[in-house]
């Protein structure tokens, strides 16, 4: 059996995957920046650090590291937040170590960068909607009236918080000032069934692969409800682009399908999303992540499982009609919330305090409460200084 370190205590991802290695056999431990989180109360963690913050000190985070893994003896690091892009550039070092699920930082950013991710896939021959790259005022003026026909969006952005959905107003034209350091990108607003997928990969090898349909949101982007979903095009897609990358790690898709039309990707992201959920209690996704797998997983059918805490803050959000009001009722009482674990009950009540310590945080940088959970993890493309050649011990 091995022992496996975990980053990113904070999310409910990470708090699944310490579950499923834990079932397993395997020894966890977790990293984690913020003073409070998830996993540091949960019986499938055998030990939790307090590690730097990775966006404000990255040589300090990947040293912390470093020395984890050499007290530790820990045999895999597998990232699963932002955070994975500030272990990706301290890759060569930690694999002297141990084995790390991730790939070059250098591959991690094109597919992070939404404009740099629909040009990758263009050359791979995969679809995906027209995407104009915006870098300047008079980029978004000479779009002229086709404007009103896009979705404008930082190229490096989560959760949909800042992206803008037609029609646009003048105040859009006013405040979106994109600029070569900061650029943003229009696409064309697709109207049909938009979707997310998780997978694993090893080395252009697809391991694990789960579609799930998105119909509850936080906001415009984070979905909370989480149900497996037979979709071979996308499949089909994600198999190719991983293949034809050579990706390693976990990576995942937003695809948009227009009615009577093949699904688009909208954009991706390079780390774990909350697809993993859907192989709770599934242990041969341990041995996809530690590429032991010898066929293609994925999730069986099942309840569906939810953020439960984000329903019932979001999900009224979400309502517009008696039917939709009577679907989230039926979506709740379903559902399977996958914090709470009567073997394992502590982190259910540990999300109110992480939740409360966000929410200090989002007072005091004035941005909403779900971009706050990413404010000392987040890679929005700024140059990363290059670590020393061995981090202390």
């Amino acid at each position: 059996m091995s022992r496996i370190l975990l980053t990113g205590g904070r999310a409910p991802v990470t708090l699944e995957l310490a579950r499923l290695f834990t079932q397993a056999g395997h020894t966890v431990f977790v990293v984690e920046s913020a003073p409070r989180h998830l996993c540091q109360t949960s019986r499938a963690v055998y030990r939790s650090y307090r590690v730097p913050p990775p966006k404000q000190a990255p040589a300090a985070f990947v040293a912390a590291l470093h020395q984890i893994i050499k007290q530790a003896q820990i045999d895999w690091l597998i990232p699963t937040c932002e955070e994975v892009f500030y272990v990706a550039q301290g890759r060569t070092q930690l694999t002297n170590m141990c084995h790390v699920l991730v790939d070059q930082l250098d591959k991690l950013r094109l597919f992070h960068n939404k404009w740099t991710f629909i040009q990758t896939a263009q050359q791979l021959g995969l679809p995906v909607p027209a995407t104009t790259l915006l870098t300047s005022p008079q980029d978004l003026t000479m779009l002229g009236s086709k404007v009103n026909d896009m979705v404008l969006k930082p190229a490096y952005s989560r959760f949909a918080t800042a992206t803008r959905l037609p029609p646009h107003s003048h105040q859009t034209w006013q405040t979106l000032v994109p600029t070569p350091v900061a650029p943003w990108v229009a696409q064309t607003y697709l109207h049909g069934d938009h979707f997310c997928t998780y997978s694993v990969a090893h080395h252009g090898r697809l391991l694990a692969h789960a579609t799930y349909p998105v119909r509850w949101k936080a906001g415009q982007g984070a979905t909370m409800v989480f149900e497996t979903f037979d979709h071979p095009q996308i499949l089909a897609w994600v198999q190719m682009f991983v293949e034809r990358t050579q990706f390693h790690g976990q990576i995942a898709f937003d695809f948009i399908q227009p009615l009577g039309s093949e699904p688009l990707a909208i954009e991706c992201n390079p780390r774990a999303t909350s697809g993993v959920h859907l192989f709770s209690g599934d242990p041969r996704l341990v041995d996809a992540l530690l590429g032991n797998a010898t066929h293609l997983l994925t999730p069986a059918p099942g309840r569906p499982a939810m953020l439960a805490l984000a329903m019932l803050l979001y999900g009224p959000t979400n309502l517009r009609s008696t039917a939709q009001l009577r679907q989230w009722i039926e979506t709740l009482l379903r559902g399977r919330d996958v914090i709470f674990r009567r073997d394992d009950p502590r982190p259910w009540f540990a999300q109110f305090a992480t939740l409360y310590q966000f929410w200090r945080w989002s007072v005091r940088s004035g941005v909403k409460l779900i971009a706050a959970t990413t404010l000392d993890i987040e890679w929005n493309g700024e140059p990363l200084a290059e670590l020393p050649t061995e981090t202390s011990e």
